[in-house]
């Protein structure tokens, strides 16, 4: 299942619009899709934020458009930046994800055979390799690799579920810019007593199941496309912008450096939120409501992710990448933003402003059946603050 998935994730990629702006976008969107074959959407964000990390720190190696953030790494003057990408993309991909390698070298040969051989393309190889060893080594105690000590809520001889949640122990990463997991650590879930849980409570009851007769068509299409998490579903979006006219492939390596350490960032930010509150899901407070308002049957339009409910996962990434664009763009004209969804069979949605974007996957949550709208709003905005700090942090261009 997950290889048919992988495969179809490249062919989306392929068709989607604006995938093909450069060196740097195409990279990406090849890398999306290897990174995209793990299973687990916190560890493929992480990959792609090790590997468009070390894109850019070898682009800006190479034309000294952008100082170094996390690595600085010489390079040969004339050194190929086409090399340099495809070598960077190759030597991060291989070590996080080393049961692709015939995927991974296939794309590297790819990248590299319109180049001539020669002095520059060897050392844009070199840099690309440098770049990425680099980033790699920076990232190697970044505590992505943990014990899992979660302790399930319980009392004395009552079972519980033994299958373990996701990631629990991903709130305590080391993040890219942010100072530590709880830097925008929000304010609790609403009370159970008050008018917002059950304003939260009645709509996901309502539009969430599995099956509602009061979600639309359009609604049910926007759950279905958002059902997806895996960073393909994402990186369109960011490549839609690094298509505008106009733009050099420093500036797209800095951009796509940018959203993905916002991004992954985010999800440090999201799980420390929610291994802090252990909110739960619609699905378990409506099957143990109280009264009339409990439904013993109801079922969520999607499985419900093995991890608590506040806030919004996908919507405080969305936020984060929406942050990133929106300070990319400024004032300027903005672009159709689109992307291909693997759990809508392929269908494409597109959005003209970068806020109908955030808003529509906070929306899709909720009628997946899976978040409330206080979660989803919250996590929108901790995405916000985190893809504003991310702009903040990384260098501007010197020349």
């Amino acid at each position: 299942m997950k290889t048919f998935i992988g495969v179809l994730a490249a062919l989306l990629l392929a068709l989607a619009p604006g995938a093909h702006a450069d060196v740097v976008t195409d990279a990406n969107a090849k890398a999306a899709a290897i990174a995209s074959k793990h299973p687990a959407t916190p560890i493929a964000v992480r990959t792609m934020a090790i590997v468009q990390v070390s894109v850019f720190e070898a682009v800006s190696a190479i034309t000294g458009r952008y100082p170094p953030f996390r690595a600085k790494v010489t390079a040969a003057r004339g050194a190929s930046v086409e090399a340099a990408v495809a070598s960077a993309t190759r030597t991060a991909l291989l070590k996080l994800m080393p049961g692709e390698q015939a995927a991974i070298e296939a794309d590297y040969q790819a990248a590299l055979r319109p180049l001539a051989d020669g002095q520059a393309k060897s050392d844009g190889i070199a840099v690309g390799e440098r770049a990425a060893t680099a980033i790699l080594a920076s990232c190697a105690d970044d505590g992505s690799v943990a014990p899992n000590t979660y302790r399930p809520h319980t009392t004395q001889g009552v079972y519980v579920p033994t299958t373990s949640p996701a990631v629990p122990h991903w709130g305590k990463r080391k993040p890219w810019v942010m100072v530590s997991g709880d830097q925008f650590r929000p304010g609790p879930p609403p009370s159970l007593t008050s008018d917002t849980w059950k304003r939260d409570y009645a709509e996901v009851k309502a539009l969430g199941g599995k099956a509602s007769s009061q979600r639309t068509t359009e609604q049910t299409a926007i759950a279905q496309f958002w059902e997806a998490t895996l960073p393909v579903v994402y990186w369109p979006v960011a490549r839609s912008a690094a298509a505008a006219p106009g733009r050099s492939v420093a500036d797209n390596a800095r951009l796509l450096a940018v959203a993905a350490m916002a991004m992954d960032d985010a999800l440090i930010a999201v799980f420390d939120a929610k291994y802090t509150y252990n909110f739960w899901r619609p699905v378990t407070a409506i099957r143990n409501a109280e009264g009339d308002a409990r439904d013993p049957g109801w079922t969520p339009f999607i499985d419900t992710p093995m991890h608590p409910e506040y806030p919004c996962a996908h919507c405080i990434v969305s936020g984060s990448l929406g942050a990133v664009l929106e300070a990319e763009l400024g004032s300027g004209p903005v672009p159709k933003l689109s992307s291909a969804s693997y759990t809508a069979g392929g269908a494409v949605r597109t959005w003209t402003t970068v806020n109908d974007f955030v808003q529509e996957v906070a929306v899709g949550r909720i009628y997946d059946g899976v978040h409330y709208r206080t979660s989803s709003e919250v996590g929108t905005a901790m995405g916000r603050k985190v893809g504003e700090l991310a702009v903040k942090k990384v260098p501007k261009a010197t020349r």
